[in-house]
């Protein structure tokens, strides 16, 4: 079976974290949106976005069935979906959740047979909805890839509480507390925790990432692959290649990939009012209430941020952002910004392309032409962000 995941206008709503990939290509819960859909149709995917990024994340030919990427799958949003026939959409309200069609187009779906779906499902419209339904989405993706398996052996060094901890071939913990008590603990293939850490369920550590030395991470943190987790870290997700390896905290945020934060550097998530914290709207260009007490950091792909950064609540960190020096920066930091505290620049694109191909080298990976005219169209797009 082939699928296409299509973008709605929560692509726009999701920037600066879909400047550089589809809805579907998001982490949430274990996997991204589109491997959940993968792994529960036993399905090849593709993606339909912005017409710059088709390059790198194509659509499949063949594919007649649809949908939205902004939506997860659950059991009973699966039996919906696969009872669709030829020329139906299901429609939840006015979302486009999935259809069946010769070929894509959202002005066209309109003619179809519509079917309203009756229940709820989880939607990522907001960047905070990734942490906000992390939690459950682990506990969703902990059934889908361990149910009726076997975990690889656990050293027994640990402390384990509780029975829901599982461990792909490769997997290594030592010497640590492991409480799967509040909700599962995932360990994916060849991913290390190391002596002396303190993880509470849910958790996800995927493939080939690490947790140093006596960190402390609690519920609702997924760390993506190829990733180094450290220091304090709560109700986080971070996509996957990128560094928080150091002391320091982390809570109720988002870290996108390619990206790193240095040692001691922390970030509010409630404020000192106890107010709701608001985040900048790309497309209102404006301050958005999210109706949350607890929100902290949301930090595009490619960003970085020096040691002893201090990040306020609620703050947008843009694509490419490279952030240092004393003082607390702004609450947006936009996309391509060199500096810190409310003294900035525009970080110069060769500049920012050299930088980066050094950190794909570490990865052993090449900094290839379509990366290249990814981050060039984005460093476009954001340009009437950047007023220094």
């Amino acid at each position: 079976m082939t699928i296409n995941l299509f973008d709605d206008a929560c692509w726009a709503s999701l920037r600066p974290l879909t400047f550089t990939r589809p809805v579907a290509d998001l982490r949430i819960g274990i996997l991204t949106i589109a491997e959940k859909w993968g792994k529960y149709l036993n399905a090849d995917f593709g993606f339909y976005t912005q017409d710059y990024l088709s390059i790198k994340f194509a659509p499949k030919p063949n594919a007649d069935l649809f949908i939205n990427g902004s939506v997860c799958p659950d059991e009973a949003l699966l039996n919906a979906v696969s009872g669709l026939k030829a020329g139906e959409a299901l429609y939840k309200e006015n979302i486009v959740v999935a259809y069946i069609a010769d070929h894509h187009d959202l002005e066209a779906v309109k003619l179809l047979k519509q079917i309203e779906y009756p229940g709820d499902f989880v939607q990522v419209v907001y960047p905070e909805n990734i942490f906000g339904h992390n939690p459950a989405e682990i506990r969703k993706d902990f059934k889908l890839l361990t149910e009726g398996r076997t975990s690889a052996k656990i050293s027994g060094t640990n402390q384990l509480l509780g029975e829901d901890i599982f461990l792909e071939e490769g997997a290594k913990i030592e010497c640590s507390v492991l409480n799967s008590g509040y909700g599962p603990i995932y360990i994916g293939k060849n991913a290390e925790v190391w002596e002396g850490s303190l993880i509470r369920g849910s958790f996800a550590l995927c493939e080939n990432s690490s947790v140093k030395m006596g960190a402390k991470i609690y519920s609702g943190t997924t760390i993506g692959p190829n990733s180094r987790a450290g220091g304090e870290i709560n109700n986080s997700v971070i996509w996957g290649n990128s560094a928080k390896g150091h002391e320091g905290y982390l809570g109720n945020s988002v870290m996108g990939e390619w990206c790193n934060i240095g040692a001691d550097t922390n970030n509010s998530n409630l404020k000192n009012n106890y107010a709701e914290v608001k985040l900048y709207d790309y497309e209102s260009r404006k301050m958005r209430n999210t109706n949350l007490q607890f929100c902290g950091l949301i930090m595009a792909d490619h960003a970085k941020s020096g040691i002893n950064t201090m990040f306020n609540t609620g703050t947008i960190v843009g694509v490419s952002a490279n952030v240092f020096g004393g003082g607390l920066p702004p609450n947006h930091i936009p996309d391509f910004s060199w500096g810190g505290g409310n003294s900035f620049e525009a970080y110069k694109l060769d500049k920012m392309l050299e930088t980066t191909e050094k950190v794909f080298a570490r990865k052993n990976l090449p900094l290839t032409e379509v990366e290249k005219n990814i981050i060039a169209k984005v460093f476009e797009l954001t340009e009437s962000y950047r007023r220094f």
